[in-house]
């Protein structure tokens, strides 16, 4: 059985330790459901009712929960639970899930003049380009494809079928989900007498470091400059990112989010589900955009967006939705002074 004691825990990541350092620990989980050999964390004061009554044996809670954590058993106390959570799910993956070895599948196809770092594992029918570089410690998922000249940055992981194309360039430490589609041809075109002709992308896709990319996501090639990632930018699954868009560092999107091209976002943006942005268009640093909405021109302010109707600062969309429902009963009391003015 993989086990802990809760003070090696503690001993790694910090935090004040309250109770027993000797606690064997199986797992992580939520308060729901826990067993006295699991470790959780309260964050959310959403889930305040849970703690009480929970089995873990020991949760990770902010200061200002302590007092009702040591209440029922062991307790470790940090300035911000969630980010404690989220370093120790990191080391708990590094000290108990199995390492894969390095080495090359004999049904890989590799080129002669790949460049392979050291330590390296190219996993079952890999395809890697002419002229390829992969760094150190990276891995290659089975079915995966490495374009010409494509450059995979040292402890990148490619999961299973991802196709990263020609002449485009990952950083180091990035994670790239299964499905993923790096550098396929941005949707340009001319018109000439009703029909379209196909316009070259001669670009490339450059992505920074600490880069996550979710499941069937496509980032695709310039037109001419390259489309940008920068370090430490998170991809849902199902994005697109069209071409030449350019995207800040440390900026979230989450799932069906739809880029057009040449859009510039903002470093420390969020993007929720399923927002379209127009193309051609400039997002300011620290813009935050709820779900579901359609940035149709450009925010060049810090702040939270929504909406559709068109977008508008959050507060004034909020008014602007609630005098919205009211609309209906409105027209009717317009309607009813109408007929006593007749």
């Amino acid at each position: 059985m993989n086990d802990v004691a809760l003070g090696e825990i503690a001993q790694a990541l910090g935090g004040e330790l309250i109770g027993s350092a000797a606690l064997r620990i199986t797992r992580i989980g939520p308060l729901e459901g826990a067993t006295p050999s699991t470790l959780c964390f309260l964050s959310n004061p959403r889930y305040t009712s849970q703690l009480a009554a929970s089995q873990a044996g020991c949760v990770i809670v902010a200061p200002a929960f302590r007092e009702q954590a040591v209440q029922r058993g062991a307790a470790i106390v940090a300035d911000d639970p969630y980010v404690y959570f989220a370093k120790l799910t990191q080391w708990w993956a590094r000290r108990m899930l199995p390492t894969v070895p390095a080495g090359i599948h004999p049904s890989a196809v590799v080129a002669a003049t790949a460049r392979i770092g050291q330590n390296v594992r190219i996993e079952a029918l890999a395809v890697i380009d002419d002229e390829a570089e992969i760094g150190d410690g990276a891995i290659i998922g089975a079915h995966s494809v490495v374009g010409r000249g494509t450059r995979i940055g040292a402890r990148t992981r490619l999961a299973p079928h991802v196709s990263v194309l020609d002449g485009c360039s990952l950083g180091e430490r990035c994670i790239v989900h299964s499905g993923v589609v790096i550098g396929a041809d941005g949707f340009g075109f001319a018109q000439e007498q009703g029909r379209w002709v196909k316009i070259e992308q001669l670009g490339g896709v450059r992505i920074g470091n600490d880069v996550e990319i979710g499941a069937n996501t496509c980032v695709d090639r310039g037109a001419l400059g390259d489309t940008v990632i920068e370090d430490g930018v998170k991809l849902d699954n199902l994005i697109q990112i069209a071409h030449n868009v350019h995207i800040g560092a440390h900026t979230a999107m989450a799932g069906c989010v739809g880029v057009s091209g040449s859009t510039r976002v903002g470093a420390h943006c969020t993007i929720a589900g399923g927002v379209g942005i127009a193309g051609h268009l400039t997002i300011a640093d620290n813009v935050h955009v709820t779900a579901m909405s359609l940035v149709s021109r450009s925010l060049l302010k810090a702040g939270v967006y929504s909406g559709a109707f068109p977008i508008d600062d959050n507060k004034d969309w909020e008014k602007n939705a609630a005098t919205l429902r009211q609309l209906h009963a409105l027209r009717e009391r317009v309607r009813a002074l109408e007929k006593k003015l007749k």
